[in-house]
């Protein structure tokens, strides 16, 4: 559940996971997604790796891991392959752009034509007199939030569903804009639903039309699309959320080009090799174009082409783009100079942007031999005490909604990114820790009392630095889980309105409750107390509160230092 940013959903500041040298990357891929599927974190996935002129497509896993009679899917259980097929989420945005870029191309448009040129039925927003254009929303630069304030979803688990054209253009003709397009980057769904609405509306087609005649039809792509034909429903992959439960399929009818699009590994491959080689694909246009960076993001290192991430770390930069559904997770991308590239399916909403970085980074450089007896590689002998390491104890902000919970730990220091799992650090020298299961460490700094005032992390050859901006959260993994009887549990399900459009919907399935943002996936919450409960996947809690005839009246989210009160919705 990431309810504090998206811009957790376009990768973190912190990648878990190892990274592997050109020559076997293949093999370090691998590694690292049986270890994902081994440990029962994801069902099934599939992976496709490029390197030259060699392909190979593997299948992790199986197609569902649910096998009781009450949560039972369509198909059998059977190791995903290369045309089993899944949603691609976020992944769509890139076919949106290269829609765009293939208009441009073709002289159909022009990336500054204003939007409210291509949608005379609507009333686009303006920030005094500057209007939005097409380059805005294909660069996550539009001004428009996230998710319209409007979607107030009938059914949690299939959000998007129910949200109409109508209720697209409501939103856009009351919405205010807080500052000028094109000025910051923030990634909003919303705005590439509005891209394909355009880009539809130009061609006088439906987004799904668009797709098919100028992408997956000339790239033999038969697998991609929204609507399931006969074959992809028969392979369809079983969608699981975050605890591994089966969950809803999601539709998309008016924002499809945020996040509409099914696809198979086979197809991927086809669609990876067009942009890794643009240069000599005829058809789709625009292939080269929409690897090209337009606008800074703000964070270091990372800049956005149309809809792609263009990311330069240790001396190499790629290429990619990320995906979550309610059920499903994956990761393209590929590097600039076109050797190498990769694609990450996955049938739960449980980030793999590591596996797919795995194939695409270099190794880091070998630790210099001075500091080789205190390398990641090396247990450190330095001991600290619990009064030194509550020193350093706090909460760390290295971007908007990225936090690094500092909390000290058994055996040392824990770190733990928003959204990320928790990860020790160790003591290299005074003030400077380090990773073991990534290469990074962190340095931090002291006021002129000597107290710690703000830390860097260095990573992939970039300083972050984050001042300290409060006391460290408490750790879900240190809270005690109650058990709480399954007919008391239902009292606390409902709906409850954190902010207009923003809704937490608490559910009881089995004797365990789950939450579920707005366009969220479902994640399970446990119980510390009566009417106190906790989230595991995130650092994150929730307390009930009840009127004085014992009922319950609404919650209050507690997140990244924040309070969310949400009264409960009438039944």
């Amino acid at each position: 559940m990431k309810l504090s940013s998206a811009l957790l959903a376009v990768g973190g500041l912190i990648i878990l996971g190892p990274v592997a040298a050109a020559e076997d990357f293949a093999a370090a891929v691998q590694k690292i997604a049986s270890a994902r599927v081994s440990n029962a974190a994801i069902p099934g996935l599939v992976v496709v790796t490029v390197n030259g002129q060699e392909q190979k497509i593997q299948g992790f896993g199986l197609v569902t891991k649910s096998t009781d009679g009450k949560n039972q899917p369509q198909s059998l259980p059977h190791l995903p392959d290369a045309n089993t097929v899944f949603e691609i989420g976020s992944v769509s945005k890139t076919f949106t752009a290269l829609l765009l870029a293939d208009m441009q191309v073709r002289g159909q448009l022009k990336l500054d034509d204003a939007v409210a040129a291509l949608l005379p039925s609507y009333t686009i927003p303006q920030y005094q007199g500057r209007a939005i254009t097409l380059l805005d929303l294909a660069t996550q630069t539009s001004a428009l939030p996230r998710l319209p304030a409007n979607l107030m979803p009938k059914q949690a688990d299939n959000p998007y569903a129910d949200y109409a054209e109508n209720n697209l253009r409501d939103f856009l003709r009351s919405y205010q804009l807080t500052r000028a397009p094109g000025a910051k980057y923030e990634y909003s769904n919303l705005g590439f639903g509005l891209l394909g609405q355009a880009l539809s509306a130009r061609a006088g087609k439906s987004y799904a039309e668009l797709v098919q005649e100028r992408i997956t039809r000339p790239l033999g792509m038969a697998d991609t699309g929204i609507a399931l034909t006969a074959t992809m429903q028969k392979n369809l992959a079983t969608g699981h959320d975050a605890q591994g439960k089966i969950v809803a399929n999601w539709d998309m009818p008016t924002l499809a080009g945020a996040g509409a699009l099914r696809s198979s590994a086979q197809d991927m491959l086809r669609y990876l090799q067009a942009h890794m080689h643009g240069a000599n694909v005829k058809v789709p246009a625009g292939l080269q174009l929409v690897q090209q960076p337009q606008r800074a993001t703000g964070m270091p290192g990372l800049q956005i082409a149309l809809a792609w991430h263009v990311q330069s770390a240790r001396g190499q930069t790629v290429v990619w783009h990320n995906g979550m559904t309610g059920g499903y997770a994956s990761f393209i991308g590929f590097t600039a100079d076109g050797q190498r590239g990769v694609v990450v399916l996955a049938n739960a909403s449980v980030n793999v942007d590591d596996i797919g970085m795995a194939a695409l980074l270099p190794a880091a450089p070998a630790a210099p031999a001075a500091e080789a007896s205190n390398s990641a590689s090396t247990p450190t002998t330095e001991k600290l005490s619990a009064t030194q390491l509550a020193e350093y104890s706090g909460r760390y902000q290295l971007a908007p909604g990225a936090i690094l919970n500092i909390s000290a730990g058994p055996d040392g220091l824990l770190a733990q990114m928003t959204g990320q799992p928790q990860a020790p650090v160790f003591p290299r020298k005074k003030d400077e820790f380090f990773y073991r299961v990534v290469e990074a460490s962190l340095q931090f700094e002291r006021d002129a009392t000597g107290k710690i005032q703000s830390l860097t992390l260095h990573q992939n050859g970039h300083a972050s630095p984050a001042p300290r901006i409060g006391d460290a959260a408490p750790e879900a993994a240190k809270r005690t889980e109650i058990q709480i009887p399954a007919e008391q549990l239902k009292q606390y399900t409902g709906s409850y309105t954190l902010a207009h459009g923003f809704k937490l919907v608490i559910s009881e399935q089995a004797g365990q409750l789950y939450a579920q943002a707005t366009g969220q996936g479902s994640n399970a919450i446990f119980a510390e107390t009566k009417d106190k409960f906790f989230l595991k996947v995130v650092d994150a809690q929730l307390s009930f509160q009840r009127q004085a005839d014992g009922k319950i009246s609404g919650l209050v989210l507690h997140q990244n230092g924040r309070n969310m009160p949400g009264p409960r919705d009438a039944d």
